[in-house]
C-alpha cells in the first residue's frame, strides 16, 4: 500500500506561482509512475502531468505546458509540481497518483492509477 499525500496548495494570484508536493511512504514509491491531475467544480477530474518510474520521462497537458514542471526525488519518496503563470482556470483540486511501472504518455495520461492522494485545494483569483 502506497500512500500519498499532496501539500502546497493556496490562494494565489494570476500570474503567481504555486508549488505542490507529494510525499509517498513507501521506497517502492521509486517503481511508480507519477501523475498529477486536477479537478474544477462541476467538472470532470483532468490529467495535468506526469512522470514515468524509469527515465523520468515527462509529459503535460496542452493547458498547462510551458508554465508546469513535474520532477521527483525517489530518495525523499516525494514527487513535486512547479505552477507557474497560473491562470484563474487552473483553479482546483489537484490530485497525485502513483501508477505501477508508468511509462509511456499513453499510460500515464489517463487512468487507472494505483494510488491516490486526498488533494490539496489550488484558487488562481483573477
Amino acid at each position: 500500500q502506497v500512500e500519498l499525500v499532496e501539500s502546497g496548495g493556496g490562494l494565489v494570484q494570476a500570474g503567481g506561482s504555486l508549488t505542490l508536493s507529494c510525499a509517498a511512504n513507501r521506497r517502492s514509491f521509486s517503481n511508480y509512475g507519477v501523475g498529477w491531475f486536477r479537478q474544477a467544480p462541476g467538472k470532470e477530474r483532468e490529467f495535468v502531468a506526469a512522470i514515468s518510474f524509469i527515465g523520468y520521462n515527462t509529459y503535460y497537458s496542452d493547458s498547462v505546458k510551458g508554465r508546469f514542471t513535474i520532477s521527483r526525488d525517489d530518495a525523499k519518496m516525494t514527487a513535486v509540481l512547479e505552477m507557474n503563470s497560473l491562470k484563474p482556470e487552473d483553479t482546483g483540486t489537484y490530485y497525485c497518483a502513483a501508477q505501477w511501472r508508468g511509462t509511456t504518455n499513453r499510460q500515464l495520461t489517463r487512468p487507472p492509477y494505483d494510488y491516490w492522494g486526498q488533494g490539496t485545494q489550488v484558487t488562481v483569483s483573477s
